[in-house]
């Protein structure tokens, strides 16, 4: 499955009890539609893990454009006892459209910083952020 939208913190890097490194962040997407003819928004918020290398972690950031191919989930939980989910994402590869006029991709051969991936430009608007 393929999403795209925007990242709404910086990533974070966790390494497991295996020493496996895991990129962690969220990424929210808008959906326009309309109802009774009125304009309305919805968005919906994944948590997402790339498990594939951490050398793309510093390139995602807030507000970055994000496509990411993977596989979707669902994380199950009691909060004050009140039953709670919320949508994961377990991405295999990202392709990053940058804040600005940066492009980055990582996909499954990108495991270190020196595979670190390479900059090409393309245009993003600033103002098309969810929040």
């Amino acid at each position: 499955m393929q999403i795209t939208g925007r990242v709404t913190s910086d990533a974070v890097v966790r390494t497991t009890k295996s020493e496996k490194k895991v990129v962690g962040f969220n990424v929210a997407i808008n959906e326009n539609y309309k109802s009774n003819g009125e304009q309305k928004q919805t968005t919906t918020f994944f948590e997402c893990s790339y498990w594939r290398g951490d050398a793309i972690a510093p390139f995602i950031t807030k507000g970055t454009l994000i496509e990411l191919s993977g596989t979707v989930g669902v994380n199950a939980y009691l909060s004050g006892g009140e039953a709670k989910a919320s949508l994961t994402f377990r991405a295999d590869n990202i392709k990053l459209h940058g804040k600005g006029n940066v492009k980055v991709e990582a996909g499954p051969a990108v495991t270190t910083a020196s595979d670190a991936p390479s900059f090409n430009t393309i245009p993003v608007p600033e103002d098309d952020l969810p929040f």
